[in-house]
């Protein structure tokens, strides 16, 4: 490849052909910087509502709002950065996996840690942002430096820079377009995100809550209370072996409930002592986190498998819909004081006492109604699904023609 064809990407938008011209960061803009005013002094905070960053709020590419804002005496030895001016983390932990850096959407005022770029009349702002977007890695590969407990980025060194640029008109052009990505993708994110909420908040208002006997939300024509029975009339322990010879492209993984079918690196001669874990059967993972607090029930709502053999494995006497138990029974809200009762600290992980479990009350709702709630979380799953795919593909989008749009 020619040098003039090196200095042209490989997708423009018509009309443009001349190669990028080779220049300095330095070249397109001024340089700043902030501090932390005096937390000793409640004034220069209490009742604040000047924006002033940290690297805690450069999480996205757009930034209009901080954790903490500040007064006008907080403000009052800091500058006040216009809308459009781009904001980069120098000094963070985080910057060893990436280089954080955000278009300020309001004025705003910055912190220590935190270096600022104001475009001036040669630069779009907007080009410029996408540029390091693109180039994230090898910036902090290049100009990033290791502290003694965080890391930084050498900035005076960054200011100079070579990259290539192209005309005003073609930053124009595509700072424009990758803006109306951003935003597309921002959307998407948001409509994610409000369907997981609208999620969680029916997960616990569709389940009676503990000392309750109906939820707080049912379907039309159900009135009476779900029915209290021991968890042991509903499930027994599964001892089932592997003796029907499943392979180890049939192993299920517990923790996320989906299939390795490239096994999970066992032995072949372990295998006839895994577990059968069939459709409907409930696995407990006894691994604690901030939302389960002594481990979870996780059903199988794939295919007939195995499993690893230090899992416990409950099988149902009766058919069930799994859509609707692979919520409920792995609802923290309902399998907590459940679980309080009857789990002991393992080795690596809390343990079921079965003896104490299958003594343990559930409420059950008539199988009609089963049906309906399962039916419409899977629908809601589904929903979610479809939404997180079509999140995933505008990001895959992007990711490819910010490759394919700059040199």
């Amino acid at each position: 490849m020619s040098n003039v064809e090196s200095r042209k990407p490989k997708i423009r938008f018509k009309g443009f052909t001349d190669p990028w011209e080779q220049r300095k960061l330095g070249d397109f803009g001024s340089f700043g910087g902030g501090h932390t005013p005096s937390m000793a002094n409640p004034a220069n905070y209490n009742g604040g509502s000047i924006l002033w960053v940290t690297s805690q709020d450069v999480k996205q590419h757009y930034l209009d709002d901080t954790t903490t804002k500040i007064t006008e005496a907080g403000a009052s030895e800091l500058k006040l950065y216009p809308e459009g001016s781009l904001v980069m983390v120098t000094r963070s932990g985080i910057l060893r996996h990436t280089l954080p850096i955000a278009e300020l959407r309001k004025p705003s005022t910055v912190n220590q840690d935190i270096r600022v770029i104001q475009p001036n009349s040669k630069c779009i702002g907007l080009w410029l942002l996408q540029h390091f977007i693109v180039h994230n890695e090898s910036l902090l590969r290049d100009y990033g430096k290791t502290g003694t407990t965080v890391e930084s980025v050498d900035f005076s060194k960054m200011k100079e820079m070579p990259l290539l640029a192209p005309s005003l008109p073609e930053q124009a052009a595509i700072g424009t377009f990758f803006s109306r990505l951003d935003h597309l993708i921002t959307l998407h994110q948001r409509k994610l995100t409000a369907l997981k909420k609208v999620k969680k908040s029916l997960l616990e208002k569709m389940f009676p809550k503990p000392g309750e006997f109906v939820p707080e939300i049912r379907f039309k024509g159900f009135t009476d209370p779900w029915e209290q029975r021991k968890l042991g009339e509903l499930y027994e322990k599964n001892d089932e072996r592997n003796t029907v010879g499943f392979g180890a492209d049939r192993t299920l993984s517990i923790a996320t409930m989906t299939l390795n079918d490239e096994g999970n690196g066992a032995a072949e001669e372990s295998l006839p002592n895994y577990k059968v874990i069939r459709v409907g059967d409930v696995a407990f993972e006894g691994h604690t986190n901030k939302e389960f607090a002594y481990g979870r029930f996780v059903v199988n709502d794939l295919i007939d498998g195995i499993m690893s053999p230090r899992f416990t494995c409950l099988r149902p006497k009766h058919g069930y819909p799994v859509s609707l138990w692979k919520y409920y029974i792995h609802s923290e809200q309902v399998m907590r004081e459940m679980l309080v009762r009857a789990t002991k600290s393992g080795t690596m992980m809390n343990e079921l006492v079965l003896e104490d479990l299958f003594k343990q009350p559930i409420l059950v709702p008539p199988s009609s109604e089963q049906e309906l709630i399962g039916s419409f979380f899977s629908r809601l799953d589904s929903l979610i699904t479809l939404h997180q795919r079509k999140l995933t593909a505008l990001k895959n989008v992007k990711k490819s023609l910010l490759e394919k749009m700059f040199v």
